[in-house]
């Protein structure tokens, strides 16, 4: 099979959720010839593998054949803060930023990197630059919702949460987001409800289970509670979060 024939083979195993086709195909692919694109698709098939080592040197070797694929930056980006290389992951979308300064979302990931590292002026900062590019960015709402919540600007978060729901009801983030608002403010059954529908929409969110897991605990619903931290354990490998992962694990053994 020719390469162009493989390219679009694993491109559409992966738009058909068929990962293993899809890291067959790509890897043929890439032994005819080395392109970013071949190296950023075999990425994605690696990641959705939980082959994480792998992922990094085929986003490695993409970036070597093109030092500005953005798409590219974004993975390696991603991929660093996953990993908890916040210096790392900052590089990235600021060279991103440098390659196209109206890149939204790359405004918002660099707000991420912020937010990690606990500076919330310049976190905020980064979403409002992104907010004035693209004014309905649910990604830069929801992540400045983030950011208010933590620096207890409850009222700011909750408008931002609200605004992204209403612009994409099927976005699970802001939902979640909004769940763990109404945790902090002792709202149980709102905090409970939102926790839900964000998981509905997409029950891949480790946050959602470890909300509903504090949700449960503090109302003494210990096998919900339980459950629900258990599944959060599961989703959740990056190495950024072993902290909170060692407490839940804590957690659940002390309610056995």
């Amino acid at each position: 099979m020719a390469f162009a024939e493989l390219l679009e083979k694993g491109r559409l195993c992966l738009d058909e959720g068929d990962n293993n086709g899809a890291l067959q195909a790509l890897r043929q692919a890439l032994k005819i010839e080395e392109t970013a694109e071949v190296c950023l698709l075999l990425a994605e098939a690696e990641l959705n593998a939980g082959q994480t080592a792998k992922a990094r040197k085929s986003i490695d070797r993409g970036l070597r054949l093109d030092t500005e694929n953005s798409d590219l930056l974004y993975a390696h980006g991603d991929l660093c803060l996953e990993e908890g290389n916040e210096a790392a992951a900052l590089a990235a979308f600021e060279k991103i930023i440098s390659i196209d300064s109206r890149e939204a979302d790359a405004w918002v990931s660099k707000a991420m990197v912020q937010f990690n590292a606990d500076d919330l002026a310049a976190a905020e900062q980064s979403c409002q630059q992104a907010l004035k590019i693209e004014p309905e960015s649910v990604f830069a709402l929801t992540t400045l919702g983030d950011i208010y919540l933590t620096a207890e600007r409850d009222e700011e978060a909750c408008d931002c949460f609200e605004k992204a729901i209403a612009l994409d009801p099927e976005e699970a983030q802001p939902y979640l987001s909004l769940g763990e608002l109404y945790y902090d403010r002792g709202q149980w059954e709102e905090a409970e409800q939102a926790c839900l529908q964000g998981l509905e929409l997409d029950a891949a969110f480790p946050s959602g289970y470890l909300t509903l897991g504090y949700i449960y605990l503090d109302q003494d619903r210990n096998q919900e509670s339980i459950d629900n931290f258990q599944q959060f354990l599961r989703l959740e490998k990056s190495s950024a979060a072993k902290q909170i992962r060692d407490e839940v694990a804590a957690l659940i053994d002390g309610l056995k």
